[in-house]
């Protein structure tokens, strides 16, 4: 079903969708535990975001499509906050604007918490009579709510990142040792295929229509590449060679002085939820540029795959394996892995409309299609991606300069 397909009224599919919503609602609650106020309030650069600001959000998102749509005499907990956690929804109004987002030192993190306690306990007393379009609005909540959960980790490790400190957000074991597989190439599909969502569980509007497109011959590195390649790949020069980089590329590696992927500091070592450790050869290499991948790729002989060539490839895959995010802790890539969780992966495809892409109607309609426009598409998940949340068709973007996210890249080649 697409972001505002109604769902079911069978009572099982209500009370499945019920208890979704609520151990959604928990873990954000837990990934917050570990933090203080302080942590909680800071924003490290304006693309990302303050913890207290996402608890705050994905809540406003139930108080005003669900229940203040939906529930007749519902009252807001406070109707100055839908100034403050409003992210870009035109038509709800003005907004406390994105780079500011650091200075709201009030509310507080405990006020937030009750917040969220108020909207929770006003949805579970409504859950019961809410119509089929509300509850439509809630799995699209769930889901919006699991997207941030990716980014509060990802968020809260940039905002530890830049505490002299480098405290860690949590304990994490030993990384595990593997020998790194030798990377292969397995052939994809040619001619024409089908991409897109099929229709049989949730997925966002972008991921529709479901679509033919014409694949040429091409084959797919059977791993992603790992921090020892790209250890290879510094020492070759590969940031200082400017033939290997798009001009736009380019420009931003000499501006920014960008040597290393985000986080790989001293002494062979990278910063991690689990604060400094040392970088681990054999797991896939994080937190880089679309610039740096397509470096990469053309240094390696190879390039990076298209969208459509890995959501054929991994059609059969299962999005529910992989190291992906289960409970409140430490995430962080791992060696080994398939197709789903450690790091995304950065395809050559830019996010634009499907043939036949309508947006849904309302203000929920400018959650996709109003950023088709200057973003590339990432496939898969990662290791800060709440299982079951991800699937083939799944389009995660961002700017080709972002790598703040768990970011890396599988290479692919024409056959």
């Amino acid at each position: 079903m697409t972001a505002t397909t109604a769902i079911s009224r069978r009572s099982s599919d209500v009370s499945d969708l019920r208890s979704r919503l609520f151990v959604t609602r928990q873990l954000t609650l837990d990934l917050a535990a570990p933090l203080s106020d302080a942590d909680a309030t800071i924003q490290p650069f304006d693309d990302a975001s303050p913890a207290k600001w996402h608890l705050a959000h994905t809540t406003w998102f139930f108080e005003t499509f669900v229940l203040r749509d939906h529930v007749p005499g519902y009252q807001p907990f406070d109707e100055r906050w839908a100034f403050l956690f409003n992210s870009y929804y035109e038509a709800e109004g003005p907004r406390h604007a994105r780079p500011r987002r650091g200075m709201l030192s009030r509310p507080s993190l405990d006020q937030v918490r009750a917040y969220r306690l108020h909207v929770d306990e006003a949805l579970d007393a409504a859950f019961a009579s809410l119509p089929p379009s509300a509850l439509a609005l809630i799995e699209l909540g769930i889901n919006h709510e699991q997207q941030h959960q990716e980014l509060f980790l990802t968020d809260i490790l940039a905002t530890l990142a830049a505490n002299p400190l480098e405290p860690a957000y949590a304990e994490a074991g030993p990384s595990p040792c593997y020998a790194i597989e030798p990377l292969t190439y397995h052939r994809g599909r040619d001619g024409i295929v089908e991409i897109g969502a099929n229709g049989d569980s949730f997925a966002f509007d972008s991921e529709t229509p479901r679509h033919r497109i014409f694949l040429s011959g091409h084959q797919l590195a059977n791993r992603r590449v790992t921090n020892k390649e790209w250890r290879e790949f510094i020492a070759e020069g590969g940031y200082r060679t400017a033939t290997l980089w798009l001009s736009e590329g380019w420009d931003w590696v000499c501006r920014e002085e960008i040597q290393a992927p985000l986080y790989w500091g001293r002494n062979e070592t990278e910063f991690t939820l689990a604060g400094r450790r040392e970088i681990n050869p054999a797991a896939p290499v994080a937190h880089i540029s679309y610039f740096e991948a397509d470096a990469f790729a053309r240094w390696a002989g190879a390039r990076l795959p298209t969208e459509a060539e890995w959501e054929d490839f991994a059609a059969s895959a299962d999005p529910n394996l992989g190291n992906q995010l289960d409970e409140a802790g430490s995430a962080m890539p791992r060696p080994g892995g398939g197709m789903f969780g450690d790091v995304w992966e950065w395809t050559q495809s830019a996010f634009a409309s499907y043939p036949g892409f309508a947006p849904v109607e309302g203000a929920v309609g400018e959650y996709n299609g109003k950023f088709m426009c200057g973003q590339f598409v990432l496939k898969g998940a990662s290791c800060a991606t709440p299982r079951g949340h991800s699937r083939a068709s799944y389009r995660n973007f961002f700017p080709p300069s972002a790598r703040w996210q768990f970011t890396g890249v599988r290479l692919a080649q024409d056959a």
